[in-house]
């Protein structure tokens, strides 16, 4: 049973969000703020922490600052009502692993915390992403479709490790940007899309679409 660590200082979201979690089968602590918060991680060892930006005390981005400040790489979900570029940076650059903005759907925090536990287990384990017949070896840095290995540079490989670490979710053209270059080209920018135009190319059986596009959002990987 994996163990979530919870804390928002507004109490009808956190029991809410706490029992949906508990109906998923996760071990839920929950906290009202970054101090307590930091407080119940320091006594019980935790899966993933999810936090909300706009706490009193410590808020989400202090308490994401020190535990990274610490070495600390546990799995962080933020959720915040901030939907600002800005702001969603700020997030990623305290060392937040993916957030999803309020008000959230319940399926979309479940689909993140999925992917936040997958993506730790692989690090963890150097296990080997698979999705049908498309294989990633993070250790080795190889991939293959079927038999066959695909050749991939390094910004490519990086890529499709992203897409395949949150297969099924559709990531932002901002936090793809974020995780692969460390900064947003901007809006106008084509360089996303080229890259996403030579991983097609190079992996899609013809008539295929294992990675979708998601107009005015991004790129998701499909899971079958």
């Amino acid at each position: 049973m994996d163990r979530v660590l919870l804390a928002d200082d507004d109490r009808a979201i956190r029991e809410s969000l706490a029992a949906a979690l508990e109906l998923e089968g996760y071990q839920v602590i929950s906290c009202a703020d970054g101090v307590e918060a930091l407080a119940a991680y320091r006594e019980e060892p935790v899966d993933v922490i999810v936090l909300d930006v706009m706490m009193p005390g410590i808020d989400g981005l202090g308490v994401c600052r020190l535990l990274r400040a610490e070495g600390d790489q546990i799995p962080i979900l933020m959720l915040t009502a901030r939907v600002e570029t800005a702001d969603r940076v700020a997030g990623l650059d305290a060392g937040a692993d993916d957030y999803v903005p309020k008000p959230h759907e319940i399926d979309e925090v479940l689909a993140r915390l999925r992917a936040l536990l997958r993506r730790s287990t692989t690090i963890e384990d150097n296990q080997d992403l698979r999705i049908g017949d498309l294989r990633l070896s993070p250790t080795a840095r190889r991939v293959w479709r079927g038999p066959d290995e695909v050749e991939l540079s390094k910004t490519e490989f990086d890529l499709l490790e992203l897409l395949m670490l949150n297969a099924g979710i559709v990531l932002e053209r901002l936090t793809i940007y974020e995780r692969i270059w460390g900064y947003d080209f901007g809006p106008d920018s084509k360089n996303l899309a080229v890259y996403i135009g030579y991983l097609r190319r190079k992996l899609h059986a013809p008539g295929e679409e294992l990675i979708r596009s998601v107009r005015g959002v991004g790129y998701s990987l499909r899971t079958s």
